[in-house]
């Protein structure tokens, strides 16, 4: 029922379109800080407000997917220090980057996935049961955002491209 606000991703997906700038001219946007540092306080801030049990920070590792993780994996994932498991943040965060758009990543935390010793597998059902209810609450903070996005902040998403193509 917690949301993370989450600072970096690892991605693990393989076969995924993940550029707009496939030659002739090489194309290399700074990724290292993947995640607006405009939106990001700002979606904290909000989701506090409003009364979200909130993580401001946090690494999401971003699997193939559609599938859940195995007890291995999920054990492996938490020794590496990454807090949420997902399957949509990559390429989409990479791809807002090489369009020089603002992105921030609200995670809605569902679940434990098989991380936390004794713990049932996770189920579709009860995935969504978690999701519906977090879903009303982040599109009242998403409403919320929108109001406080200073139109004019220069931040580094907007000069992506500056120095990148060779």
């Amino acid at each position: 029922g917690s949301m993370v606000v989450c600072d970096q991703l690892v991605d693990r997906t393989s076969g995924r379109k993940d550029t707009f700038y496939e030659g002739p001219v090489t194309t290399h946007v700074s990724f290292a800080d993947p995640y607006c540092p405009t939106l990001r306080p700002i979606a904290v801030a909000v989701l506090q407000s409003i009364g979200v049990e909130t993580h401001p920070g946090g690494t999401v590792v971003v699997i193939q997917g559609p599938r859940f993780s195995t007890r291995a994996e999920s054990k492996w994932f938490q020794s590496q220090g990454w807090e949420v498991i997902n399957m949509t943040q990559y390429p989409e965060a990479y791809l807002a980057r090489e369009l020089e758009m603002c992105y921030a990543n609200i995670s809605l935390i569902t679940d434990y996935d098989v991380g936390l010793e004794g713990m049932a597998p996770v189920s579709h059902q009860a995935v969504l049961e978690v999701f519906n209810r977090n879903n009303e609450r982040v599109k009242a903070a998403i409403g919320k955002m929108i109001e406080k996005i200073p139109l004019d902040a220069d931040c580094p998403c907007r000069h992506a491209l500056e120095g990148a193509r060779f």
